[in-house]
């Protein structure tokens, strides 16, 4: 999701995967779009083309794709990716990711994504409260700074999720389409860790309340849309950036496992793949 700020977790889902595999309608054809939540910045092994778009072979979607058995697995996300990317090229180092929607053919069985934290600003808004929040540890420098500005960007976010969302159904009217939520990249309660994530306790509430937001709107506009919405943030309270090493889902400012910042490591991908795949219990159908 973050441009210059990446994630990475380290992984526990394999038998959850494996179990699931066995209930549930092999997938056929996978595709999964999405941002650096989905790509897996920095989580070994990078892999697949263009090399700027930061993508893990142990990404969620992988995770998905060997839980669900598909047989033709495409992963096109893309670090930095917003939802103008799933309709245009994205330039990225070394390359271009061609418009992640012509990735998807109309035999899809499953396609999943996660969009909207670029869109509202993600990376600008931890580069910004980094260097602000420290300067009034006791208040809320970066609420302060941004205002209402965020939850506006949400709310401009919307209806751009619904048209992603109707152009999908509309190029893969015969898939099941899972709208992938954020994990939860601070505590689920108190203020934090300061100075270690250099976040001071009001601006911790305030930037937990904002990730809720944004996760409230995804699963708004994938209930409405008649899209699974994938609850990432509840199974991993307990493993966000404050964590010591090896309990730690998410990685903070300054990473300790093979990741960018501010994303999920092996694990947390991990995590994320089987709350997608738990999701996903009833059979998958497949496509027309």
């Amino acid at each position: 999701m973050l441009v210059g700020v990446v994630l990475a977790l380290v992984g526990t889902v394999g038998t959850a995967g494996t179990a699931l595999a066995d209930d549930t309608e092999q997938a056929g054809r996978y595709v999964a779009l999405g941002d650096s939540y989905s790509a897996g910045p920095l989580v070994p092994p990078q892999t697949g083309q263009p090399a700027g778009c930061l993508r893990s072979g142990s990404n969620f979607p992988s995770v998905v794709a060997e839980g669900t058995g598909a047989t033709d697995f495409v992963d096109v996300s893309c670090s930095g990716a917003t939802t103008a990317d799933f309709t245009a090229p994205q330039k990225v180092t070394f390359g271009e990711n061609p418009a992640q929607f012509d990735a998807l053919t109309g035999t899809e069985d499953l396609v999943t994504f996660t969009i909207g934290g670029n869109d509202i600003g993600f990376g600008e808004i931890i580069q910004e409260c980094a260097l602000r929040s420290p300067q009034q540890p006791l208040g809320a420098a970066c609420r302060d700074f941004y205002g209402d500005q965020l939850n506006q960007r949400i709310a401009e976010t919307a209806p751009k999720i619904v048209a992603a969302l109707g152009a999908i159904g509309t190029r893969s009217p015969g898939a099941r389409v899972a709208v992938v939520g954020y994990p939860a990249l601070l505590p689920d309660e108190g203020p934090g860790c300061f100075p270690v994530v250099p976040f001071s306790p009001g601006d911790v509430a305030w930037l937990r309340g904002i990730e809720k937001d944004l996760n409230a709107m995804l699963g708004a506009q994938a209930s409405a849309s008649g899209a699974t919405y994938v609850d990432t943030y509840t199974p991993t309270i307990g493993h966000d950036m404050c964590r010591l090493p090896g309990v730690k889902w998410i990685e903070g400012l300054l990473p300790t496992s093979p990741a960018a910042p501010v994303h999920p490591n092996a694990q947390g991908m991990e995590a994320m793949g089987a709350a997608v795949l738990a999701a996903l219990g009833a059979p998958i159908p497949a496509a027309a």
